[in-house]
């Protein structure tokens, strides 16, 4: 057992993988002629191990189920527990998540019910808190979180939280608008990895905190922070790339985002990559790299993906239909993330999504309701620290100066589409709303401006700047 815990130690790290293939080995040996034994069952779950880190999950989870077996005949919870979580994981990597999942729910559920040991316990909800990371489970994740943070009250000796724990709860902290909170726990996980000498492990860590720091506008320190990540091996985008947006170096966020979007292949972090792309490529007038973006981003977040990647797909798609003065549109993809958001929690991104919502409104006309969400926002992001989107707000905030034109926003929109060359019966489809009321609509727009055809409409809309 000497022997398999400390391979189990090394296995996760690569600089000692080869000393963790040497403990290995002796205990295999050591095991040779043993009958049947809960060891076994330990020295597989390490194999298993082995196995999920060279990408062979077949394999992983064969030998994670023959360890499962061990420890149920031998009665060794413990290890049923480790066998059983890495059950789930390589499910989750064979695409079979919501059997995966449910193995980990039953994991922890032993957990919470004290029916394994600490040791195990730690480890466990460490693997779970990754799975849910990886997989955009936040709901999940804060669900087993509350109930860990429970479970450690009664151990008061237990050390319940190791750096990469840190991390992940940091992110969760940040997602849930405790920023200050996010933050100690990111410095802490820090500290642990400088103290371990894990670099890459350390980059992580520094990332998340950059992170927090940029959306608190402190970005002096964001920028030290993203650096010591790349320094430990760690890409510091999108993050990086947002910093230099909030700063208003645009062709440097411009530079950047292209390139993560080339280098970028793990699906988790190519969705937060796409959907940075969109504001930062909008920013800079490229409605078509931003169409692009969200478009992939969008196939990412279908029906079946977890809720925050469908509610990041939406926000993107509403951005865009802002940018393009489509209100309703706008309006429509934010129905979606605003309920997300809110279910999920996460107040910096529901801010955000009712700052939209209130763009989309003045490009309605409701410049009541525009005010409204602004107000919300505003409140939202002062109250969790985002300094930065609270001053943007409050340029927001101001009513717009008097248009230069009489139309009303729903006329503004069906002028925009005359100008793409659509029929009133396209425009119908696009609006959702009858032929006849964009007849109307077209009429209106010809005797308040005083022009005679389609043509003389879309070059007022060019003009004008409408388009």
């Amino acid at each position: 057992m000497s022997a398999i815990w400390l391979a189990m130690t090394m296995i996760g790290r690569p600089r000692y993988r080869t000393e963790a293939a040497g403990w290995i080995a002796r205990a295999q040996r050591l095991l040779e002629d043993e009958a049947e034994c809960g060891e076994q069952g330990w020295l597989l779950c390490v194999t298993a191990r082995q196995r999920a880190a060279a990408r062979d999950f077949e394999a992983a989870y064969d030998g994670f189920t023959r360890a499962l077996s061990i420890g149920e005949r031998c009665g060794d919870r413990d290890l049923t527990a480790l066998a059983r979580n890495g059950q789930g994981r390589t499910l989750i990597m064979l695409n079979r998540a919501a059997e995966g999942f449910a193995l980990l729910d039953e994991v922890i559920v032993s957990l919470t019910g004290h029916e394994i040991g600490p040791m195990i316990a730690g480890a466990v909800y460490c693997s779970v808190l990754s799975a849910c990371h990886e997989g955009f489970e936040l709901r999940r994740a804060q669900d087993w979180t509350a109930a860990l943070d429970r479970w450690c009250s009664t151990q008061p000796d237990l050390v319940p939280f190791r750096g990469e724990c840190l991390v992940w709860r940091a992110e969760l902290l940040q997602l849930n608008g405790a920023l200050d909170d996010a933050v100690r726990e990111a410095r802490q996980a820090c500290e642990r990895f400088a103290a371990q000498r894990l670099e890459s492990a350390a980059a992580a860590a520094h990332y998340r905190l950059a992170d927090i720091q940029r959306i608190r506008g402190e970005f002096a320190e964001s920028d030290a922070e993203y650096r010591y990540a790349s320094q430990g091996g760690l890409s510091p985008q999108p993050g990086l790339a947002l910093l230099r947006l909030a700063q208003g170096q645009l062709d440097a966020a411009d530079a950047a985002i292209r390139l993560a979007c080339a280098d970028t292949r793990d699906r988790r972090t190519r969705a937060l990559v796409l959907a940075a792309a969109v504001q930062i490529r909008l920013a800079g007038g490229d409605t078509d790299g931003a169409r692009q973006a969200a478009r992939e981003l969008s196939a990412l977040g279908g029906e079946s993906s977890p809720p925050f990647l469908r509610a990041l797909a939406e926000q993107s798609l509403a951005e865009i239909a802002v940018a393009e003065r489509r209100g309703t549109a706008a309006v429509e993809h934010l129905s979606m993330a605003r309920r997300i958001w809110q279910e999920l929690d996460i107040p910096y991104e529901f801010a955000r999504a009712r700052e939209l919502t209130g763009r989309a409104y003045r490009l309605l006309g409701d410049e009541e309701g525009a005010q409204l969400e602004f107000d919300a926002a505003a409140e939202t992001f002062e109250r969790i620290g985002a300094r930065p989107d609270a001053d943007r707000i409050a340029s927001l905030a101001a009513p717009p100066p008097p248009s230069a034109t009489p139309l009303t926003g729903r006329e503004v929109e069906v002028l925009r589409l005359i100008a793409t060359g659509a029929t009133n019966r396209a425009i119908a489809a696009e609006l959702r709303i009858s032929e006849k009321t964009v007849a109307r609509h077209v009429s209106n727009i010809f005797v308040k401006l005083d022009l005679p055809s389609r043509a003389a409409a879309t070059a007022y809309a060019y003009k004008h700047h409408l388009v």
